[in-house]
């Protein structure tokens, strides 16, 4: 029975290993003064894929930092932040990143393969092109809301 067990356990160990490594995240962001229209909106978003005009500390992970809102509110009236790395897995080149697709909202782009990936309920999922063939997740970052001020951390 015991084996049993440890053989079940062993087999739970099966997780995504995304293909982008695993840089310093470290980005805060005061939405009243800095971003006031993104502060309680919804299906939005703001690129950050240069460290122009933030602190020494901040970082912004392997391909910059895509931050969206989901499609409602939280029971509070409040914004549900979800943050993802820019870098296309598929691709794994800092420098080939995703981007809003224009007339689909929740819906992100990779410049280069052209996958397709839903960002805003918080999956990151890959819908379509060659990242959803392979099974290939956006990377995703932590975010947290406390006052005015978004952070998101590794």
């Amino acid at each position: 029975m015991i084996i049993g067990i440890a053989v079940l356990f062993a087999g739970c160990e099966d997780q995504y290993v995304s293909k982008i490594p695993d840089y310093q995240v470290n980005l805060n962001l005061n939405l009243t003064a800095n971003y006031p229209i993104f502060k309680n909106s919804i299906n939005e978003y703001l690129l950050f894929d240069t460290m122009d005009g933030f602190p020494v500390n901040n970082r912004i992970g392997y391909g910059g930092i895509l931050v969206c809102t989901a499609p409602y509110l939280d029971d509070s009236g409040n914004s549900i932040y979800y943050a993802y790395d820019m870098c296309c897995p598929y691709e794994a080149d800092k420098n080939i990143k995703v981007y809003p697709v224009e007339d689909d909202i929740g819906k992100v782009q990779c410049e280069e393969c052209g996958s397709i990936f839903d960002v805003g309920f918080g999956s990151g999922f890959p819908q379509s092109g060659p990242a959803a063939e392979k099974g290939y997740v956006l990377k995703q970052y932590k975010t947290t809301l406390s006052g005015d001020y978004l952070y998101i951390y590794r």
